[in-house]
């Protein structure tokens, strides 16, 4: 019995708060938005906060309760984990209030946003260099924050993901049997990124695409092209004494150069 009458309360409870606040939603009392913003922003109720805000905000420009509620509202929606939102809304705050107490905090958030919307290598990576570069210039406006090595270790785990990203472009299109192409993109990477964690490999795969593009060609390319990596394997293996992809390099490079060796025979006996 105690038990049903617990709920029948709860029950009724619940129901006269959602109708005071669908009534509050209705009504055109700014203070009273205003202060029951702050007290469901305080309870962590987020939605009804954000709600409130959102109301009264075109109201409260140029009054001292504006940068408060500006700040609380960007808050709503980075707790309810909205990072797209958030990080407007933060972006936003910082432009205008950019003296307040808050603004290196919101600046911070924004950055960070990019940095939560960042998507796996695979993907799109623009959400990751806006990280980059929002993370840079709040390290430019904020050099004493504590965040700093906070913000330098999300700035590298970008720079990684991008790392990635690059290779595997470069490696899909090896994949695909594009060794042309494979070769461009290799060398980009390598330019983009010269110390990549992935560089050895690159430079292994450099080699084989041009080998496998030689042996693809039509024989007017193809002295050209085993010449080309025949260059690719004393650059490799001057960079890469010990690699583990030695032995299949050392096997390119004997196929390649017996080519150039017994075209060269074949041209000088032909000449004579």
């Amino acid at each position: 019995m105690a038990k049903n009458l617990l709920i029948l309360v709860l029950f009724l409870f619940f129901f006269s708060s959602c109708g005071e606040y669908e009534k509050l939603l209705k009504s055109g009392d700014v203070d009273a938005k205003y202060k029951m913003g702050l007290k469901y922003y305080d309870e962590g109720n987020w939605t009804r906060a954000s709600t409130l805000f959102e109301q009264i905000i075109p109201r409260l420009k140029g009054t001292g309760k504006a940068e408060e509620v500006d700040y609380k509202f960007a808050m709503c929606y980075y707790n309810m984990k909205d990072y797209v939102l958030a990080g407007h809304y933060f972006r936003t705050f910082v432009a205008t209030y950019y003296s307040s107490a808050h603004a290196e905090e919101a600046d911070y958030l924004a950055a960070y946003c990019y940095y939560k919307l960042s998507p796996r290598p695979q993907l799109d990576q623009t959400n990751t260099l806006n990280a980059i570069n929002a993370f840079t210039l709040f390290k430019n406006k904020f050099p004493a924050s504590d965040k700093i090595e906070e913000a330098d270790k999300y700035i590298q785990e970008m720079i990684n993901k991008l790392v990635e990203k690059s290779f595997i472009n470069a490696k899909l299109y090896y994949n695909l049997g594009k060794y042309k192409a494979a070769i461009v993109a290799i060398k980009n990477s390598i330019g983009d990124y010269p110390d990549s964690m992935y560089r050895e490999e690159l430079i292994y795969l450099k080699l084989r695409s041009s080998f496998l593009l030689a042996e693809g060609s039509i024989r007017q390319k193809q002295e050209e092209r085993y010449q080309n990596t025949v260059d690719e394997y004393y650059s490799f293996v001057d960079e890469f004494p010990d690699s583990k992809y030695k032995r299949d390099a050392e096997k390119i490079y004997n196929e390649a150069s017996g080519y150039l060796t017994k075209n060269q025979e074949k041209t000088k006996k032909n000449k004579s």
